[in-house]
C-alpha cells in the first residue's frame, strides 16, 4: 500500500515545497525568471525610432586626438559652449567633477612656492561659467560610505499620496561635483545605474533617489524635464500599498515604475546615429555638427576601454554606461514600457500548482510517456500564456519558473516510481540467483561498469605550450616537412614531460596539453610540472643549436610559450559512450590556456600562476603583472619563470629580483623609469637573453602592475 502511494506522496511534497519556494522568492529563482526576461528582450527588443537624444562620446579617437583622460575642464568649458551654440536642448554630463581640476594653472601655482596665482586662468571657473550659459546637468554617484548628500535637487518633487519615501532607492552617501559647478549648472542627477548590480546587466534604473530629506532625479529625468522646460516632478505613491511608488509623472507623460521607483529598461538594438564622437565637436569644423546637435538632448560620457564604464544589457551588448542612460529617455519617448504589476505575481503563484496537480494526475493515470507529453504541453502553455502577454501586453509573466519546477515535479514523480518498481526487481534477482551463480551475475552486472563515462575533482598542474610563428612556418614548407619538424618538437618535449610523470592529455595542431597528478598521484606535482617545464625550455635551444629542425640557412629557429596553472579540475573518461578519452577539463584548464596565450603580451615563454608561484616559491620567478584572460572576470596574477631554485639563489638573480622590484615601483606617470629599466635589462641579458622582449614591453604595461587593479566591469 505504502508502495502505490508513494509517487503520490512524494510528487506531493514536492509541489508544496517549490510553491512556498515560489512564494519567498529567494535570489535564485529571481536570476532565473530576470534571465528569462533577458531572453524575451533578445526576441523583441523595442522598436527602434529617431530620438532627439545623441551621446557625445568621449571614446578612443577623441583620446588619441586630445589627450589621455582626464582633460583640462578648460575642454570641457569649450565642448559645453559648443554645444550649446549648437542648440541642445539640454546637456547631462554622465561624468563626475568632484575635486578641484589638477591641471588648471591656477591650481599649479598655488602649489608652488613664489609664485602668484593672481591672473592665471582657472578651468573651473571657466567651465563653471560655460555651464551657467548652458542647460546644463551635473551628476552624482551613490557612494554607500561617503559622505551624506547636502542640499537640495534643482528640480522640484511633489508626492501624490501617500508618500513612497521607505521604498525608494536611498542615498547614504554621495560623490557630488564641486560646489562652484554645481551652483553653475541648470540641474543635478543621480547617474549611478543600479542599485544592488550594476556590475552585471543593467536591466532597470532607479529614476528617483533619496537622502531621507528629499528626492533626486536620474540624469535621464533631468534631462528631460530641462529639455521640455519643466519646473519639476510628480511622485505618485501607491495607495493600495503605502510606503511605495506607483508611477512618476513628468509634464503630460505618466512613467509606470516599480514599487521602488525604478523603471524597467527595455531595450533597442543600438543604432548608429546615437553617438557623436567628442573630437567632432571639438574641432574646427564642429559647425558641421549642428544638424545632429541642434534640439537634442545630449548626454556626455565615455566609451573608451580604459575608463571603466562599460556594462552589460539584457541584449547581450557590452555599452557605456551614459547609453543606458539615453536609453531610459528613448524609452520614455516612445510610452513603451515593461510592467510586472502586483496580481502577475498572484497569477505566477496560482498557474504552477495547478499545472503541477493536473501533470500528477497524468502520470498516476495513464504513466510517464503520457505525463511527459502532458508536461510538456503544460509548459508550452505556460510560456506561450507569458510571450503573448510580453509582446503585445509588455507585461512580465516568469515562464521559468514553471518550465524547472513542473520538470522536477516529474522528476520525483519518475524516480518515486523507480524507487517502487525497484524493489520488485530485487526480488527478481534474488529468484534469477536461484539459475545463475550470485558471482557470475554480479560479473555480468558490472563489465560495463570498468570503463564508463565520469570523472572525479582533483587538484592538478595544467601546462599548455604552444610553438610561436606556426602559421608562418609552415606556408613556407611542404607538409611533409611541416609533420616531421613537429613530430621531432613533440617528441623532444613530449619526453621531459612524461620524464617527470607528467600526463599528455592531446597535441592540439602545434600545441601540447598535458597534466600532473592525475590519473595517479603524483607528489609534488607542482614542482615536476615547473621541472619539466624548464627542461622543456633547455632540451629546445640544444634542438635550435643542433639544428635538429633543419632551419639554419634561413637563420631560423623554433620557439614556443608555455602557460601553467594548478588547482582543481575534473578528470576522467568524457565522450560518448561508445568512444571517449580520458581528459581534464574545469576553471584550472582554461586559464592554463589563456595564460599560454598571454606569454605573448607578457613577452616571455614561460608564465604562471599565482597558485603556482606559492606551492614552489623557491624558483627563480619574476612578478609579471595581472592581466585580463579572456572569459575570467577577475584579473590573473601571472609570473615569468626564469629558473630553477639554484639559480633563485645565485647573486645575479638576486640582483635581477631587486632591480626588477624597483621596476615596478617605478611604473607611474609621476616616475622616470628608464634608468631603472637600463638596470633591469642589462641583469637579464646575462641570466637569459629571453627576458629582454619582456622587459622591453614591461613599461607598455604599467596597468598591469598597479596597486589597485580595476575590476573588469565596475559599477559606474
Amino acid at each position: 500500500m505504502i508502495r502505490r502511494l508513494l509517487p503520490l506522496l512524494s510528487s506531493l511534497l514536492v509541489v508544496v515545497l517549490l510553491t512556498g519556494l515560489r512564494i519567498i522568492d529567494p535570489y535564485p529563482t529571481a536570476v532565473l525568471r530576470e534571465i528569462a526576461f533577458d531572453f524575451y528582450q533578445r526576441l523583441e527588443p523595442r522598436p527602434p525610432g529617431d530620438f532627439p537624444v545623441r551621446v557625445v562620446d568621449v571614446d578612443e579617437a577623441s583620446l588619441a586626438a586630445l589627450g589621455q583622460w582626464p582633460w583640462p575642464r578648460s575642454d570641457l568649458a569649450r565642448l559645453t559652449d559648443r554645444l550649446t551654440e549648437l542648440g541642445a536642448a539640454a546637456i547631462g554630463f554622465d561624468m563626475l567633477f568632484v575635486e578641484p581640476d589638477r591641471l588648471s594653472p591656477a591650481r599649479i601655482a598655488a602649489s608652488l612656492p613664489h609664485v602668484d596665482a593672481a591672473g592665471l586662468a582657472d578651468y573651473d571657473a571657466d567651465f563653471a561659467a560655460a555651464l551657467r550659459r548652458a542647460p546644463s546637468i551635473l551628476g552624482f554617484s551613490r557612494t554607500p560610505n561617503g559622505p551624506p548628500m547636502t542640499g537640495a535637487a534643482k528640480a522640484g518633487f511633489a508626492v501624490s499620496g501617500p508618500d513612497p519615501a521607505p521604498g525608494v532607492a536611498q542615498l547614504e552617501g554621495a560623490a557630488a561635483p564641486l560646489p562652484m559647478l554645481r551652483e553653475a549648472s541648470a540641474g543635478l542627477a543621480a547617474l549611478s545605474l543600479n542599485t544592488e548590480k550594476s556590475a552585471t546587466v543593467v536591466r532597470s534604473l532607479p529614476l528617483i533617489w533619496t537622502d531621507g530629506h528629499g528626492y533626486f532625479p536620474t540624469l535621464s529625468l533631468e534631462a528631460l524635464r530641462l529639455a521640455f522646460g519643466i519646473g519639476g516632478f510628480v511622485v505618485l505613491g501607491d495607495i493600495a500599498d503605502p510606503g511605495y511608488v506607483e508611477s512618476i509623472r513628468l509634464g503630460e507623460i505618466t512613467i509606470p515604475t516599480t514599487s521602488s521607483g525604478d523603471l524597467w529598461l527595455y531595450y533597442s538594438r543600438p543604432r548608429a546615429d546615437l553617438y557623436v564622437s567628442a573630437k567632432d565637436i571639438l574641432g574646427a569644423d564642429y559647425q558641421a555638427m549642428r544638424s545632429r546637435i541642434e534640439g537634442q538632448i545630449i548626454l556626455i560620457g565615455t566609451s573608451a576601454s580604459g575608463l571603466l564604464d562599460i556594462h552589460a544589457t539584457t541584449l547581450g551588448d557590452n555599452v557605456p554606461g551614459v547609453s543606458i542612460h539615453a536609453q531610459a529617455i528613448e524609452q520614455i519617448l516612445s510610452q513603451n514600457f515593461l510592467m510586472r504589476p502586483d496580481w502577475v505575481t498572484a497569477l505566477e503563484w496560482v498557474l504552477f500548482p495547478t499545472l503541477s496537480l493536473l501533470l500528477i494526475a497524468l502520470v498516476l493515470r495513464l504513466g510517464p510517456i503520457a505525463g511527459l507529453v502532458g508536461g510538456a504541453g503544460s509548459v508550452l502553455a505556460s510560456t506561450g500564456l507569458s510571450w503573448w502577454m510580453f509582446t503585445e501586453r509588455h507585461i512580465m509573466l516568469d515562464p521559468s519558473f514553471p518550465l524547472a519546477a513542473l520538470t522536477l515535479v516529474y522528476l520525483a514523480l519518475v524516480f518515486s516510481r523507480f524507487l517502487s518498481t525497484d524493489v520488485a526487481k530485487r526480488q527478481i534477482r534474488r529468484a534469477f540467483g536461484y539459475y545463475v551463480d550470485p558471482a557470475l551475475l554480479s560479473q555480468i552486472e558490472n563489465s560495463g561498469a570498468e570503463l564508463r563515462l565520469g570523472g572525479e575533482t582533483r587538484r592538478i598542474t595544467v601546462l599548455f605550450s604552444d610553438m610561436r610563428g606556426f602559421t608562418s612556418f609552415s606556408e613556407h614548407l611542404p607538409p611533409e616537412r611541416v609533420l616531421a619538424t613537429l613530430n621531432t618538437l613533440f617528441g623532444a618535449l613530449g619526453g621531459e614531460i612524461t620524464a617527470r610523470f607528467g600526463t599528455i592529455d592531446k597535441f592540439i595542431g602545434d600545441a601540447i596539453m598535458a597534466y600532473w597528478n592525475a590519473p595517479v598521484d603524483v607528489p609534488d606535482h607542482e614542482r615536476r610540472a615547473l621541472e619539466a617545464t624548464l627542461a622543456m625550455r633547455a632540451r629546445l635551444r640544444q634542438l635550435n643549436a643542433d639544428d635538429a629542425f633543419g632551419l639554419s640557412a634561413g637563420g631560423r629557429t623554433l620557439g614556443i610559450g608555455i602557460g601553467l596553472n594548478a588547482g582543481d579540475a575534473v578528470v576522467g573518461n568524457m565522450g560518448l559512450e561508445t568512444r571517449f578519452d580520458y581528459s581534464a577539463l574545469g576553471d584550472t584548464v582554461n586559464v592554463a590556456s589563456r595564460v599560454e596565450s598571454a606569454s605573448k603580451d607578457v613577452g616571455y615563454d614561460i608564465i604562471v600562476t599565482r597558485p603556482l608561484r606559492d606551492a614552489v616559491p623557491d624558483f627563480a620567478m619574476l612578478p609579471a603583472g595581472s592581466l585580463a584572460l579572456k572569459g575570467k572576470t577577475q584579473r590573473v596574477e601571472l609570473f615569468a619563470m626564469v629558473g630553477d631554485a639554484a639559480l633563485a639563489q645565485s647573486a645575479g638573480f638576486l640582483a635581477l629580483a631587486d632591480a626588477h622590484a624597483r621596476l615596478i615601483a617605478a611604473l607611474s606617470p609621476d616616475e622616470d623609469c628608464a634608468p631603472q629599466l637600463a638596470v633591469c635589462t642589462a641583469l637579464a641579458s646575462e641570466l637569459d637573453p629571453g627576458l629582454a622582449h619582456f622587459y622591453q614591453l614591461l613599461p607598455h604595461r604599467a596597468a598591469d602592475f598597479a596597486s589597485e587593479t580595476p575590476a573588469l566591469q565596475p559599477a559606474e
